[in-house]
């Protein structure tokens, strides 16, 4: 044997080693059609136990005393779950905090020192509507979520936004060079599986209603009364069809043979069961898409919303996360039953008292150079001049609002809208204010903004 051949199959002998431990362990293959039609579903070892780590239910609390009045009768401001009973209620309260905000507790809803009944937090807004939406879902989308049903942790697994969500992209729009407008193609993200296919299919079939066409399978759609012939779809229509395909492969950690059968990808009758209650799964994801998260807008902050201002919204990967039944077909559900049907709005049997507020007034504005946060001489003087005013009313407290530039880096803005609060707190009790009558608030974004206005922290008296 040559010295040559030697070295072809030398190499040839590392380069198959080297593709062999792409992948580690070896994956696990599972035959779900008939030989020739390419049906197989591959998984990994390892990210299987990653997976079961995620999928684990948590430990459900004993079951309450479903007799006794009802909380909606008893509690104030009670407009959802007002139908339970004062113990299930209680458990369901329980059980959604560790679910959604196990670190902050109660607050994350509730704000401290004041009535549970008010809506001054708006999370607790944003709460009761997912409440009614999870009814809306056990009780109207049977088709896709069957029995298994879903609660708060279904989503949310201990976060107080989900892991997987996402926000309308701005179109890359033109590039240099001959490719000219990039029609949202070619900007790789999890999206599409980062390739170079459109990269907010998200928005056209999960909010808005795009319909999922691919081209047909002769050239010239002659006759459009008779399918297929009728498919008037573009290639441009398989492209977006495709983006939205790889987003639920990825979601559900599947193959498209998952719900296809590859023979005859378009073809109901040769598909899988999965296929139509994935199909009902679309419609229910922008059903709540759209009638119980967008028009939540004006309700979020601006911190809470995505790069063009829409609020954070559900997609297939939001429930499965990496597995093709959310929990791996558990039901946590089950074990709360409350919320298998969440009652429409309970009345209030008794008004929430009107709280007066608290007058206000804005004390100063103290700006900051671009990437600074020392307070300069006019912010000294602003300063100087609120604690002569807080020092003339005691009673009264000050908050200290940072604002932070919404362009570039949102965190490090963020850190330093943090940080020239903080400078500010700092100059007020050299000033002779007691740090107990400063009331810190968290860093707010001016949207769109590159001036001074959001280089600043207000100084706001309440109680004056």
């Amino acid at each position: 044997m040559s010295g040559r051949v030697k070295l072809s199959l030398g190499v040839a002998f590392v380069a198959l080693a080297i593709l062999t431990g792409c992948e580690r362990p070896r994956p696990i293959s599972e035959q779900t059609g008939y030989r020739g039609t390419g049906m197989v579903e591959l998984a990994n070892k390892r990210e299987n136990v990653k997976l079961a780590a995620l999928n684990a239910l948590p430990e459900a609390s004993p079951k309450a005393d479903s007799t006794g009045p009802k909380a909606g009768s008893l509690y104030k401001n009670v407009q959802v779950l007002g139908d339970q009973s004062v113990g299930e209620f209680t458990r369901t309260m329980l059980a959604m905090t560790s679910w959604v905000a196990p670190n902050e507790g109660c607050n994350y809803c509730h704000k401290a020192g004041e009535d549970f009944a008010t809506d001054a937090l708006y999370t607790k807004v944003v709460a009761r509507k997912m409440l009614s939406m999870t009814g809306k879902i056990n009780a109207d989308w049977g088709k896709h979520v069957g029995e298994t049903g879903v609660t708060c942790y279904t989503c949310h697994r201990g976060n107080n936004i989900p892991k997987d969500v996402w926000y309308s992209a701005a179109d890359p729009g033109t590039v240099k060079g001959f490719t000219g407008w990039k029609y949202g193609q070619n900007t790789p993200v999890a999206a599409n599986g980062y390739s170079s296919l459109p990269l907010d299919s998200l928005s056209s079939y999960l909010a808005n209603d795009g319909q999922v066409r691919v081209q047909g399978a002769t050239a010239l759609p002659a006759n459009y009364a008779v399918p297929p012939m009728g498919n008037k779809a573009s290639i441009a229509n398989t492209e977006w069809s495709y983006s939205l395909m790889m987003h639920m492969s990825n979601s559900l950690g599947v193959n498209c043979t998952f719900c296809h059968n590859s023979r005859d990808f378009s073809n109901w009758n040769d598909s899988t069961p999965q296929r139509v209650t994935a199909w009902h799964g679309l419609r229910m994801v922008r059903d709540v898409n759209n009638g119980y998260l967008t028009p939540l807008e004006s309700t979020f902050p601006a911190n809470r919303k995505g790069p063009l201002g829409d609020v954070a919204k559900v997609g297939c990967a939001t429930c499965h996360q990496g597995v093709n039944k959310p929990l791996n077909g558990a039901s946590i559900l089950a074990d709360y039953p409350e919320l298998k049907k969440i009652g429409a709005t309970v009345a209030v049997t008794a008004p929430v008292p009107a709280v007066a507020a608290a007058p206000i007034s804005v004390l100063g504005k103290i700006y900051f150079a671009i990437g600074k946060n020392e307070v300069d001489a006019a912010g000294k003087d602003a300063i100087t001049a609120a604690a002569r005013a807080m020092t003339a009313n005691a009673a009264a407290t000050i908050e200290i609002s940072g604002f932070a530039d919404s362009t570039g880096n949102q965190d490090q803005n963020m850190e330093l809208g943090k940080q020239r609060a903080i400078a500010v707190r700092d100059a007020l009790k050299a000033a002779g204010v007691a740090e107990a009558r400063i009331n810190m608030k968290k860093p707010e974004f001016v949207v769109g903004s590159a001036t001074a206005e959001a280089r600043r922290v207000d100084l706001v008296a309440v109680g004056m």
